[in-house]
């Protein structure tokens, strides 16, 4: 696993970038294995806690890439933020699966299938790696998805929460619609189904479940998602202020602001926490105090005795948005998100036609075209 900081990833980061057009686009469905991938990335932890962000990818992808040579790779980081903005724009979606987690024991079967106790060897084996290493291929996250919930039978609720608690890289927007998604209720009707033969040559052989798998499932028959909200405003921050990181946006910076003092809100994940004080480091390096611990029930007071106003970057919907809805600061939002973000209305395709639109607006453009 890739050390929880900025410099870790953008070292990862530039010595992938030569693989991030045609060999990820056709290796990137395929897994050989843990130490043996070579066409992701494995930075996906590092995106989501933004010690490097989408935008980082995406220059790197154009830096050495055609935009149609990298438009495979560029379209899967704007992924991650079409799941964003999707769940931004729908929060009672997160707040129906909390819900629906708390209401939903966890039964001996699924319990085996945590522990890699089914006797479905892939099944089993990816299970333990989740344990062990805190990552999963992303094809295999759809393989284990779907063997969960349409062969084993299992609540999707439940297999979603087990990947919340194991991953790295655990988002409440990619993982709860995810899940969704293959269950065929993020999309009415659409599944995807885990089928032998494509486990087989996408695992180079070292899996095949021929005859282990039900390919014939139909898909779940749970409501539909409901219609998108209107994106809430963020703040615009000036003068003095005290910057509060949290683990959803470790390298933060508000910029024309007189950033006086870095606070960070403790993580209980170990990377989430690694990766916040790697974050709340750097902050420090461009203000005349270091950085500091601040429980949430503290920073009103920590902000005071600064003589200043209380800033923290957008949280979105999930878990830290939870923990963090009654501090008192200011949230200010990256104009990333402000782009992407309104844009998640309806599917992933009507999402991409803006995908040239978004690229010609950052600054400077970091193409022409897609």
């Amino acid at each position: 696993m890739l050390e929880p900081t900025r410099a870790a990833g953008l070292a990862r980061l530039a010595q992938f970038a030569p693989r991030m057009g045609r060999h990820y686009a056709a290796g990137r469905n395929s897994d050989p294995g843990p130490g043996a991938r070579q066409d992701v990335s494995e930075l996906s932890a590092h995106v989501r806690h933004r010690l490097i962000t989408e935008e980082d990818m995406v220059r790197a992808a154009l830096a050495q890439h055609s935009p149609q040579a990298a438009e495979k790779f560029i379209q899967e980081v704007y992924w991650r933020s079409y799941w964003k903005g999707f769940l931004e724009l729908r929060p009672r979606m997160w707040r129906d699966y909390r819900a629906r987690v708390d209401a939903t024991p966890i039964t001996p079967a699924a319990q085996a299938a945590m522990d890699g106790s089914t006797g479905i060897a892939c099944f089993d084996a990816w299970a333990r790696e989740l344990a062990e290493t805190g990552y999963l291929h992303n094809h295999v996250r759809m393989w284990v998805a779907s063997i969960w919930i349409f062969t084993l039978r299992l609540d999707w609720v439940l297999g979603a929460e087990w990947f919340l608690r194991h991953l790295h890289d655990a988002d409440a927007a990619s993982n709860t619609l995810s899940w969704r998604w293959v269950a065929g209720i993020q999309t009415p009707g659409k599944h995807y189904l885990a089928r032998a033969e494509n486990i087989a040559r996408h695992t180079m052989g070292r899996f095949d479940p021929r005859g282990e798998l039900n390919e014939n499932a139909e898909p779940l028959d749970e409501p539909a998602p409901p219609a998108a909200s209107t994106l809430p405003p963020a703040d615009t921050p000036r003068g003095r202020v005290a910057l509060l990181l949290h683990e959803d946006d470790v390298t933060f910076w508000p910029e024309g602001c007189d950033v006086v003092g870095v606070g960070f809100l403790p993580a209980a994940r170990p990377f989430a926490r690694a990766a916040l004080e790697d974050g709340a480091r750097i902050a420090a390096a461009r203000t005349p105090r270091c950085a500091e611990a601040v429980a949430a029930a503290d920073t009103a007071r920590w902000a005071a005795g600064l003589g200043a106003e209380l800033v923290m970057p957008w949280a979105p919907v999930g878990w830290c948005a939870d923990a963090t809805a009654t501090i008192p600061a200011r949230r200010a939002r990256r104009g990333w998100d402000d782009a992407c973000w309104p844009l998640a209305r309806r599917g992933f395709f009507p999402f991409k036609e803006n995908i040239p639109a978004l690229l010609r607006s950052l600054h400077p453009p970091a193409a022409l075209a897609l």
